[in-house]
C-alpha cells in the first residue's frame, strides 16, 4: 500500500510496515461504536489525537487482529504510544496535511477492490503486474530522474509516481485531489496546450502555470498516451531542466507500456462490473447459485438489507431507461459502493436493468437496520448534490441469502412508490410505504383490466357531467379530512352550510350511506383508483 501510494499522502510512523499482513477493507474507528469488526481492516482513527487513546485503541485493535491505524499528521507519537505500536504489531501511519479521508478511503478501496471478485491471474505486461499504473510511474519517473502523474482525458490522476515532495506545490495539491486543480487546467486550456499535447506525436515542454500566493511553478514534459486514433490519457513530468534525447526517447517508449496498462484497466474494469452485475443478480433473484455467488462478493453469512436506487421520471410513474445514460448510472454506482464501503464492512453495488442495486452486510446486533440505510442512503444523496432527481427505496431486512430476493422485490416497491409520488422525498422504507406500494400495484391491476367506477361513484360522475356540479369533489374532500366538514369546505374553497347540501344531495343522488365505514372506503378506493381525474 506504501508503494502504491507513496509517502506523498501516507508515512510511518511507527511499527513495522513491511510485515506480511493482508488487509481486507478500510474501517473508519467510531468512539461511539466499538462494535464495528476490525479483523485484517486497515483502521482510519478520525479525530483521534490523544496518545493514550491512541494506545489503548492499538491494544483493542491487536485484539480484533486489525492490520494497521492511520492518523492525521502530526502524530503525537509519545513513548506510550510506540511502545504500543511495538508491543502489538500494529504499524502507525499519519496522513499527511490536505488529504481528506474521503480521498484516502476511496484509493484504498479501489486497491483493495482488486481481487475481490473472481481470479484475476498475475498477468504481465512489460515485466510489471498489468494495470499496476502505480509502479510503472515509479518506473517512468526513476527513467526521467522527474516526478510523474499519469492523467487520463479529464485530467484526473490514475497514478503517480514517489518523489512528489520534489515537485512544486501545484503537483502537490493535484495528486492530494487526484484531479488537476479547475484553476491550472483553465490557464492550460487558454494557451492551447491541450491541442498541442493531443495533436503531437512527441512529447511537448509546457511553461509553469501561473500560482497568485508567489509559490514556486515548474515547467512541464507532457506525452499523450494514444491507442491507435484515441487518446487515453497523457504522462506529466515536473522537470527542473530539459529532458536529454535519450530520456525524451525513454518517455516516448513509455507511453506504449502506459496505452497497454490503461487498456487494461479498461477491460478489466468492464469484466469486473459485469462480473459484479452477474453476481449481484443471482443473489437478487435467489436460486442455483446465490449462495455461491453471496460468498464470492464476501455477503455469506451476514444479515443483508437492498438498496435500489434509480433517476425520477418527471413526466412518468415508470422507471426511466432514457434518464441517465449508462456511462452516468456507471458513475453513480462507482460513487454509492465507496460511499456504502465507509459506512459498511460488506456491501455490493451494480446495474442491473436502469437500477442500481445495493446489498449491504450488516451485523447481527445491529438494530433498525432499515432505518440506518436510509439514513445512509440520503447522506449519499445530499452529497451527490442531485437529490432531487434520485429516488432510493429500502428493502426489508434479509435475515440469510435465500431472504434477499424478498428484500429486493421490496426495494423496488418502495423505489416504485417514490417515482409515482410528486412528494419531495428521495428515500422510502418498504416498511413506511407498504400499504402506498399496495394501492400502487392494485392501480395498475385496474389499468391492465380497464375496470370502471360503478355504484354511488358512478352516479355522481355522470350526475356532475350532465349538470356542472361538483359532488365528487365534495365527497373527495370530506373523505380526506375524515368527515370534518369545515376543514373539507376549507380545502374546495366552499362555505360549510354550502358543503353539507352538497353532501346531503350526494347521498340522496347516488344513494351511498355516509355512516357506513364499508361504503366510505368503497368510495375512496374507487375515487383513488378508478376515477383519479374526477378527484
Amino acid at each position: 500500500m506504501i508503494e502504491d501510494l507513496g509517502t506523498t499522502l501516507l508515512e510511518v510512523v511507527s511499527g513495522n510496515a513491511d510485515q506480511d499482513t493482508e488487509i481486507e477493507t478500510v474501517v473508519i474507528h467510531d468512539v461511539l461504536d466499538d462494535a464495528m469488526p476490525m479483523r485484517r481492516a486497515l483502521v482510519l482513527g478520525v479525530g483521534l489525537s490523544d496518545p493514550a487513546d491512541i494506545a489503548a485503541l492499538l491494544h483493542s485493535l491487536a485484539a480484533q487482529q486489525a492490520t494497521a491505524l492511520v492518523l492525521r499528521a502530526p502524530v503525537r507519537a509519545d513513548e506510550g504510544v510506540l511502545r504500543a505500536s511495538e508491543e502489538t504489531g500494529i504499524p502507525v501511519l499519519a496522513l499527511t496535511r490536505g488529504a481528506s479521508w474521503a480521498q484516502l478511503t476511496a484509493m484504498l478501496r479501489s486497491l483493495i477492490a482488486e481481487g475481490d471478485v473472481g481470479d484475476q491471474g498475475a498477468q504481465m505486461l512489460g515485466g510489471m503486474p498489468a494495470g499496476d499504473l502505480f509502479a510503472l510511474a515509479n518506473a517512468i519517473a526513476t527513467l526521467l530522474n522527474a516526478p510523474v502523474t499519469i492523467e487520463d482525458r479529464n485530467s484526473r490522476v490514475v497514478a503517480f509516481s514517489g518523489r512528489q515532495d520534489e515537485a512544486d506545490p501545484a503537483r502537490i495539491e493535484t495528486v492530494l485531489g487526484r484531479q488537476v486543480p479547475e484553476r491550472f487546467t483553465r490557464q492550460l486550456e487558454e494557451r492551447g496546450v491541450f491541442q498541442e499535447l493531443y495533436r503531437s506525436e512527441d512529447p511537448i515542454d509546457v511553461d509553469p502555470v501561473g500560482t497568485t500566493d508567489g509559490a514556486p511553478s515548474f515547467p512541464r514534459v507532457a506525452l499523450a498516451v494514444r491507442a491507435g486514433d484515441e487518446i487515453l490519457g497523457s504522462i506529466w513530468a515536473a522537470v527542473q531542466a530539459p529532458l536529454t534525447s535519450d530520456r525524451v526517447r525513454a518517455l516516448k517508449d513509455s507511453a506504449g507500456l502506459v496505452a497497454l496498462h490503461l487498456l487494461r484497466l479498461r477491460a478489466g474494469a468492464d469484466v469486473e462490473r459485469r462480473l459484479r452485475a452477474d453476481l449481484l443478480s443471482t443473489i437478487l433473484e435467489g436460486g442455483v447459485g446465490a449462495v455461491d455467488a453471496a460468498a464470492r462478493l464476501r455477503l455469506n453469512d451476514h444479515r443483508c438489507v437492498v438498496m435500489a436506487l434509480s433517476a425520477a421520471d418527471e413526466q412518468s410513474d415508470v422507471l426511466a431507461p432514457d434518464a441517465r445514460t449508462t456511462a452516468e448510472r456507471h458513475r453513480i454506482a462507482d460513487a454509492f459502493a465507496v460511499h456504502l464501503g465507509a459506512v459498511y464492512l460488506r456491501s455490493a453495488v451494480a446495474v442491473i436493468g436502469n437500477v442500481v442495486y445495493a446489498v449491504v452486510g450488516v451485523r447481527p446486533d445491529q438494530a433498525d437496520t432499515d432505518l440506518r440505510a436510509a439514513s445512509v442512503a440520503t447522506d449519499f444523496l445530499g452529497r451527490l448534490g442531485a437529490a432531487s432527481d434520485i429516488r432510493v427505496g429500502i428493502g426489508t431486512l434479509a435475515e440469510d441469502t435465500s431472504s434477499i430476493p424478498l428484500s429486493r422485490v421490496n426495494a423496488d416497491r418502495a423505489l416504485r412508490v417514490l417515482q409515482k409520488s410528486s412528494g419531495r422525498d428521495a428515500v422510502a422504507l418498504f416498511s413506511a410505504v407498504q400499504m402506498e406500494a399496495l394501492l400502487v400495484e392494485l392501480g395498475d391491476l385496474v389499468r391492465a383490466r380497464g375496470d370502471q367506477p360503478t355504484g354511488p361513484v358512478a352516479l355522481l360522475i355522470e350526475n356532475d357531467r350532465e349538470r356542472g356540479t361538483h359532488l365528487v369533489e365534495t365527497l373527495a374532500a370530506w373523505l380526506d379530512a375524515f368527515g370534518d366538514v369545515t376543514v373539507a369546505a376549507a380545502r374546495v374553497y366552499t362555505h360549510p352550510n354550502t358543503f353539507r347540501y352538497r353532501l346531503r344531495r350526494l347521498a340522496e343522488i347516488s344513494g351511498l350511506d355516509l355512516a357506513d365505514p364499508d361504503a366510505r372506503f368503497s368510495a375512496m378506493v374507487q375515487l383513488r383508483l378508478l376515477a383519479p381525474g374526477a378527484r
